[in-house]
């Protein structure tokens, strides 16, 4: 572990995390909010981990997710029983409760297919989630797979209200181990289904409670790409120091700041509920803690004991284009180079 209070060792380490392969990816975003014309300012706001429709007294949440064709076939069960997973976790973030799962698969044919469908069905019976239907084609080339999730929420959790001087909790089930090679750790394959189901319930309730208004789930981003899709809607800046983040003994901390989570999440609350946030994962046995501020700076930074390194200026590098104040970003450029990390002054950063 790099020595504290050591500006070369942060410059570097906020210089590796505005660089991840996950960052990356989720730059792609905004190219597609350029092509359709969408973003944060819409009526329904594009930017969060579902579309938000209002329903009445409350929202009904709608997502879908989609796996690269090589992921799909080195690992078709698993697959099959992540494109449920994940889309649980979306409708968790937002502070809801799932209703039901479509998908959408295209196999080379049914022996193909059958595992796919098996990690799916098995995802569904934990979860107690229906499939209700979808597409399906058994005659294509490649094995694909698209699932779409719809949900509600009585009261919303969104990308778009983490306010300056929240609190930033990170959220995240250690009781699992890393899906290798992939930047995967894996809570939920050979958890207890009540446990799975129990855990995702937190969301909801605290949103109910009116604990917390802003959260995410830790996507392929990993807590660094996540936190700043979550920055960048709410057009705000944090100061983090990344050794509060909860990680299994013995985990290289760069690793896990880009790791992909089966459970994991972001809030943003206020000073004075974050103790009833942490008790509520904390007794479902989900390690939480504080591990940051918000502040109004629309930067991320790091702070390493009294250094502190800036990862990336929002205002000048948007991630994902989806600000309410936003520009129309331009389409990413193969080759582009990263966000160079420069100074940033000391911020005081509460109870981080």
């Amino acid at each position: 572990m790099p020595a504290r209070n050591d500006p070369a060792a942060s410059a570097s380490r906020a210089r590796r995390l505005a660089e991840g392969a996950g960052l990356r990816g989720k730059r792609d975003i905004a190219a597609a909010v350029r092509a359709l014309g969408i973003g944060g300012s819409d009526t329904i706001p594009v930017g969060d981990d579902c579309a938000a429709i209002p329903d009445g007294d409350g929202w009904l949440l709608f997502a879908c997710e989609g796996f690269l064709n090589e992921f799909v076939a080195a690992e078709p069960d698993f697959a099959g029983w992540s494109g449920i997973m994940v889309n649980l976790s979306d409708i968790a973030a937002m502070g809801g409760r799932p209703i039901a799962v479509v998908d959408a698969l295209w196999a080379r044919g049914e022996d193909e297919a059958a595992p796919i469908m098996a990690g799916l069905r098995r995802a569904s019976s934990a979860y107690q989630v229906p499939i209700v239907g979808g597409h399906t084609n058994l005659r294509n080339a490649a094995d694909q797979l698209c699932v779409a999730v719809l949900g509600r929420a009585r009261r919303l959790l969104t990308s778009f209200d983490a306010e300056p001087g929240d609190r930033l909790v990170a959220a995240i089930d250690l009781r699992g181990r890393w899906h290798e090679p992939l930047p995967f750790f894996d809570a939920a394959s050979d958890a207890p289904p009540e446990r799975l189901r129990a855990g995702l319930a937190i969301l909801p309730e605290i949103a109910e409670a009116g604990l917390a208004r802003a959260a995410k789930d830790i996507s392929q981003g990993g807590v660094v790409g996540t936190l700043l899709m979550l920055l960048e809607c709410s057009g705000v800046g944090a100061l983090i120091d990344p050794e509060a983040v909860p990680r299994p003994p013995d985990t290289d901390l760069d690793r896990w700041l880009g790791a992909f989570p089966s459970f994991g999440f972001l809030i943003a609350a206020k000073p004075g509920d974050t103790d009833e946030i942490l008790r509520r994962f904390e007794a479902a046995g989900i390690a939480a803690a504080v591990f940051g501020e918000v502040d109004a700076t629309r930067r991320l930074a790091i702070r390493d004991g009294s250094v502190i390194e800036a990862v990336r200026d929002l205002t000048g590098e948007p991630l994902i284009g989806c600000a309410p104040d936003a520009e129309p970003l331009p389409l990413p450029m193969p080759g582009a180079t990263s966000f160079a990390p420069r100074a940033q002054g000391a911020i005081a950063p509460g109870a981080a």
